[in-house]
């Protein structure tokens, strides 16, 4: 069990903790931050050493993160929140101090629970995996996979997979999935997730992220699966300066630091789908399954071989699939001349869960088409490591939540 503490004179805060918790943590005894570790293990008074500290700021951030950066030290293992007002801008100091997550002091239940989910789950892992969040989790000198979706037209469901792969391959453990948008001009994920991000692609490229590891994890966004995503930009304009060589250098830092990249690209071989395919270690291609898109795809498909562009492994995904179109899938595999890997049927829930913003694996898990993308996610994870991360994850003391 997780056990929880939390360092605040807010009564306020008291009460919205105790209802996200059902009770389940230690208040600090004092109004005021403990003035360091040491005092911090007085005012805990014998009770066992925690996993997660809630400091809450309200006034004092150089002093919180102070103690945030003493905590990395002195409880190794430990995740520390920081609870900050509502537009204050620590995100960068913050990572640095190594605090987990930033809580605003307004934020209600829910948000708290999320929050504590995250860090819980954070404290679950190896002691050596702390230190900065996220944290890499490839191991040294390696490089995590970078898996890129891509069709050759749009209209087949790609963002729809690529999501919903990102959101499958997060719950093989904590901080090891970043979804980017790279649909340079139009992309869409952030719709797809129901996200509202503070800083999206051109901000990550052109920004304080660039060449600087810790500073580039400032700018991305947490889904609350704990999927990081890089959203695409807001207009078509504010991406014109994203060169390829952005898209490589972004792609490699992220393969130094995450097990999985998935990357969404735009439709076609544009300059910068080119730059992704060169880092690219898995090639998911998609069609739908009419003669058009699949025309489409076996014309991509030898283009590249023409070109020996890609070394990267080949996922074939029909999406859309159904009866009575006049295809099948024995007839799209030898158009396309390969296998087809995963067959994912039209589905309702697939559009509801679109339109909601709420992926299909979050939502409707049972449904048939959902059932087909899990297959998908285990041809990177397999499902005995899915199943025993899940395992692993530790609930709050008294959590039905």
């Amino acid at each position: 069990m997780t056990r929880v503490v939390l360092a605040t004179g807010s009564p306020d805060l008291l009460e919205r903790m105790h209802y996200a918790t059902g009770g389940a943590f230690l208040a600090l005894r004092g109004e005021a931050l403990p003035v360091d570790v040491e005092d911090f293990f007085t005012k805990l008074g014998g009770a066992p050493r925690p996993d997660v500290v809630m400091l809450d700021a309200d006034g004092e951030t150089e002093h919180a993160l102070g103690l945030a950066a003493d905590f990395r030290r002195r409880l190794p293992g430990a995740s520390v929140v920081l609870v900050s007002p509502l537009g204050s801008d620590l995100g960068l100091q913050a990572l640095r101090a190594g605090v987990v997550d930033i809580l605003h002091a307004e934020a209600d239940i829910e948000a708290i629970r999320l929050v504590l989910d995250r860090a819980s789950d954070l404290a679950a892992r190896p002691v050596e995996s702390h230190g900065h969040a996220p944290t890499a989790s490839v191991e040294p000198g390696q490089q995590g996979k970078v898996i890129s979706v891509m069709s050759p037209k749009g209209g087949v469901g790609k963002t729809t997979i690529a999501t919903n792969l990102a959101i499958g391959l997060a719950e093989s453990g904590a901080q090891s999935t970043v979804l980017v948008d790279l649909d340079i001009q139009f992309g869409d994920v952030a719709s797809a997730l129901d996200l509202e991000p503070d800083y999206t692609l051109p901000d990550v490229v052109t920004g304080q992220g660039q060449g600087d590891t810790i500073a580039l994890k400032s700018f991305l966004t947490q889904h609350s699966s704990g999927l990081f995503v890089i959203c695409g930009a807001d207009s078509p304009a504010a991406a014109d300066g994203i060169t390829t060589a952005d898209v490589s250098a972004l792609l490699r830092s992220l393969a130094d630091e995450f097990r999985f990249v998935v990357v969404d690209t735009a439709p076609g071989l544009t300059e910068h789908n080119l730059a992704v395919m060169d880092e690219t270690s898995d090639l998911v291609l998609v069609t739908s399954m009419d003669v058009p898109g699949i025309r489409g795809l076996r014309k991509e498909i030898d283009t590249l071989d023409r070109l020996s562009m890609v070394d990267a492994e080949r996922h074939i995904v029909v999406n859309l699939a159904e009866k009575g179109v006049g295809l099948d899938i024995k007839d799209v595999a030898v158009t396309l001349g390969t296998d087809v890997h995963v067959e994912i049927p039209r589905s309702k829930a697939v559009s509801l869960s679109v339109n909601q913003g709420i992926p299909i694996l979050v939502s409707s898990r049972r449904d048939a088409a959902a059932r087909q993308i899990a297959l998908l996610v285990e041809r990177f994870v397999p499902q005995a490591d899915a199943q025993a991360a899940n395992r692993g994850r530790h609930r709050l003391i008294g959590g039905n939540r």
